[in-house]
Protein backbone atom coordinates (compact mmCIF):
# COMPACT_ATOMS: atom_id res chain seq x y z
CA UNK A 1 0.00 0.00 0.00
CA UNK A 2 1.53 3.47 -0.99
CA UNK A 3 0.83 5.77 1.80
CA UNK A 4 2.43 8.94 0.80
CA UNK A 5 4.20 10.13 -2.20
CA UNK A 6 5.54 13.80 -2.47
CA UNK A 7 7.62 16.49 -4.08
CA UNK A 8 8.31 18.94 -2.08
CA UNK A 9 10.41 22.43 -1.77
CA UNK A 10 9.97 21.89 2.37
CA UNK A 11 12.55 19.90 4.41
CA UNK A 12 11.69 16.10 4.40
CA UNK A 13 10.57 14.68 7.47
CA UNK A 14 12.18 11.14 7.89
CA UNK A 15 10.56 10.29 11.22
CA UNK A 16 7.31 11.31 9.43
CA UNK A 17 8.08 8.93 7.46
CA UNK A 18 8.67 5.93 9.40
CA UNK A 19 5.42 7.13 11.36
CA UNK A 20 3.37 6.67 7.87
CA UNK A 21 4.61 3.09 7.51
CA UNK A 22 4.24 1.59 10.76
CA UNK A 23 1.02 -1.16 11.31
CA UNK A 24 0.87 -3.87 13.64
CA UNK A 25 2.02 -6.25 11.00
CA UNK A 26 5.29 -4.85 10.21
CA UNK A 27 8.20 -6.95 11.53
CA UNK A 28 10.20 -4.69 9.52
CA UNK A 29 11.11 -1.09 8.32
CA UNK A 30 13.85 -0.29 6.08
CA UNK A 31 14.57 3.36 5.66
CA UNK A 32 16.78 4.96 3.18
CA UNK A 33 17.90 8.78 3.48
CA UNK A 34 20.08 10.32 0.96
CA UNK A 35 21.88 13.27 1.91
CA UNK A 36 23.51 15.93 0.15
CA UNK A 37 27.18 15.18 0.07
CA UNK A 38 30.56 17.66 -0.49
CA UNK A 39 31.30 16.18 -3.05
CA UNK A 40 30.79 14.16 -7.05
CA UNK A 41 32.81 12.41 -9.89
CA UNK A 42 31.52 15.10 -11.90
CA UNK A 43 32.13 17.83 -10.10
CA UNK A 44 34.73 20.22 -10.96
CA UNK A 45 35.54 20.86 -6.92
CA UNK A 46 33.59 20.52 -3.86
CA UNK A 47 30.02 20.81 -3.60
CA UNK A 48 28.34 23.30 -1.83
CA UNK A 49 24.55 22.94 -2.48
CA UNK A 50 23.05 21.00 -5.06
CA UNK A 51 19.58 22.75 -6.89
CA UNK A 52 16.57 20.56 -7.57
CA UNK A 53 14.17 20.87 -10.69
CA UNK A 54 11.40 18.79 -11.02
CA UNK A 55 8.86 17.87 -14.68
CA UNK A 56 5.81 18.92 -13.24
CA UNK A 57 4.98 15.43 -13.66
CA UNK A 58 7.32 14.20 -11.24
CA UNK A 59 4.31 13.17 -8.35
CA UNK A 60 2.63 11.46 -11.04
CA UNK A 61 5.67 9.42 -11.87
CA UNK A 62 6.74 9.17 -8.30
CA UNK A 63 3.43 7.59 -7.21
CA UNK A 64 3.92 5.20 -10.70
CA UNK A 65 7.64 3.79 -9.49
CA UNK A 66 6.01 3.29 -6.08
CA UNK A 67 3.22 1.25 -7.16
CA UNK A 68 5.67 -0.15 -9.57
CA UNK A 69 7.22 -2.15 -6.56
CA UNK A 70 4.25 -2.69 -4.30
CA UNK A 71 2.96 -5.94 -2.67
CA UNK A 72 0.36 -7.26 -0.75
CA UNK A 73 1.29 -6.62 3.28
CA UNK A 74 3.96 -3.42 2.06
CA UNK A 75 3.84 0.03 3.43
CA UNK A 76 5.74 2.49 1.39
CA UNK A 77 5.87 6.19 1.87
CA UNK A 78 8.76 8.23 -0.35
CA UNK A 79 9.50 11.93 -0.91
CA UNK A 80 12.13 13.65 -3.13
CA UNK A 81 13.23 17.39 -2.56
CA UNK A 82 13.33 20.24 -4.93
CA UNK A 83 15.03 23.64 -4.79
CA UNK A 84 18.31 24.45 -3.20
CA UNK A 85 19.92 22.31 -0.79
CA UNK A 86 22.90 22.85 1.59
CA UNK A 87 25.73 19.59 2.22
CA UNK A 88 24.23 17.38 5.09
CA UNK A 89 20.23 18.67 3.49
CA UNK A 90 17.72 15.17 2.73
CA UNK A 91 17.48 14.80 -1.10
CA UNK A 92 14.78 12.10 -0.97
CA UNK A 93 13.35 9.61 1.74
CA UNK A 94 12.15 6.21 0.96
CA UNK A 95 10.13 4.08 4.42
CA UNK A 96 9.03 0.54 3.62
CA UNK A 97 7.90 -1.46 6.14
CA UNK A 98 6.76 -5.24 5.22
CA UNK A 99 6.16 -8.37 7.54
CA UNK A 100 9.92 -9.53 6.89
CA UNK A 101 13.16 -7.62 6.83
CA UNK A 102 14.05 -9.06 3.57
CA UNK A 103 11.27 -8.07 1.56
CA UNK A 104 11.63 -4.48 3.08
CA UNK A 105 15.32 -3.98 2.27
CA UNK A 106 14.71 -5.21 -1.30
CA UNK A 107 11.53 -2.89 -2.12
CA UNK A 108 13.65 0.37 -0.74
CA UNK A 109 16.21 -0.28 -2.61
CA UNK A 110 14.52 -1.14 -5.77
CA UNK A 111 12.34 1.46 -5.57
CA UNK A 112 15.48 4.15 -4.82
CA UNK A 113 17.05 2.97 -7.79
CA UNK A 114 13.91 3.21 -9.94
CA UNK A 115 13.61 6.64 -8.76
CA UNK A 116 17.56 7.61 -9.52
CA UNK A 117 17.03 6.11 -13.09
CA UNK A 118 13.65 7.59 -13.87
CA UNK A 119 12.02 10.25 -11.60
CA UNK A 120 12.27 13.34 -13.84
CA UNK A 121 14.00 15.45 -10.89
CA UNK A 122 17.67 17.04 -12.33
CA UNK A 123 20.10 18.63 -10.01
CA UNK A 124 22.62 21.25 -10.58
CA UNK A 125 25.70 21.28 -9.12
CA UNK A 126 27.77 24.47 -7.55
CA UNK A 127 30.79 24.24 -6.53
CA UNK A 128 32.96 26.18 -4.14
CA UNK A 129 34.53 28.18 -6.99
CA UNK A 130 30.78 28.32 -8.26
CA UNK A 131 31.00 26.22 -11.33
CA UNK A 132 27.91 24.31 -12.23
CA UNK A 133 27.06 21.42 -13.85
CA UNK A 134 23.49 19.42 -14.30
CA UNK A 135 22.82 16.19 -13.47
CA UNK A 136 20.26 13.84 -15.05
CA UNK A 137 19.22 15.96 -18.21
Amino acid sequence: MIVHTAISDEDLDAAAHLDAVAHDAAGATALFVGTVRDHDPGAAGEVTRLEYSAHPDALTTLRDLAESVDADDLRIAISHRIGALSVGEIAIVCAVSSGHRAEAFDISRALVEKVKAELPVWKRQVTVDGTTNWVGL
